[in-house]
């Protein structure tokens, strides 16, 4: 399996390309801005993206899903609860003094449970509300894409629209948790971090 990732955008949100090396299939998990990038770097490893999954719909995780999926005929995929966020991201932005463009319509929905296929890969989607509404997070054999539910040492912010902390708390540690110690983090801003980590160390959700 292939995995990149390059902080986009203004805010810093980690963009993830995820690459079946059989096939040269792949996805892009949040592309939050910087599409130019992004791009150059599918060109460079030679991938074909079948999917553009977000992981939520804030501004800075989803801004340039509209030049993506241009320039690769992608489906975009989102939880159903975040869908109504991609029409008003440039409202969204603005409110932080900065700049996104609209996204399309999601092609699809995905909801808890649901697997996504692309080359000889597959990712579970888990369904991990708490920092908004329809937050995901997606696993596959030790690695999982948490968005913003999970970071190292942290977890995402619960004071915006469709936040609730208790929630969230439940997200990581009833449905994440339980994938084990090993699991490989990579988080929607900042560095990689584990499982085993975060439910040793993290002061939000840790258990000791």
């Amino acid at each position: 399996m292939i995995i990149e990732f390059m902080p986009v955008g203004p805010i810093m949100a980690n963009c993830y390309i995820v690459g079946c090396k059989e096939t040269h299939e792949a996805i892009v998990i949040d592309p939050g801005d910087d599409a130019d990038m992004i791009l150059s770097k599918l060109a460079e490893l030679k991938l074909k993206v079948k999917y553009i999954i977000n992981t939520h719909g804030h501004f800075d995780h989803v801004g340039a899903n509209r030049k993506m999926k241009e320039a690769t005929g992608a489906e975009v995929l989102i939880h159903a609860d975040d869908a109504p966020m991609l029409g008003f991201l440039s409202q969204a932005a603005a409110s932080f003094g900065l700049n996104s463009e609209n996204s399309p319509p999601p092609d699809k929905t995905i909801d808890d449970g649901d697997i996504i296929t692309f080359g000889k890969i597959s990712l579970k989607v888990i369904h991990t509300p708490g920092h908004s509404p329809g937050g995901i997070s997606l696993y596959t054999d030790g690695y999982l894409f948490v968005g913003d539910t999970l970071f190292q040492g942290s977890i995402g912010r619960t004071d915006l629209p469709g936040g609730n902390f208790n929630t969230l708390k439940s997200s990581i540690q009833d449905k994440l948790f339980p994938l084990g110690d090993n699991t490989r983090v990579f988080t929607g801003h900042g560095p990689e971090t584990s499982i085993g980590k975060e439910k040793r160390y993290n002061p939000f959700v840790g258990i000791g």
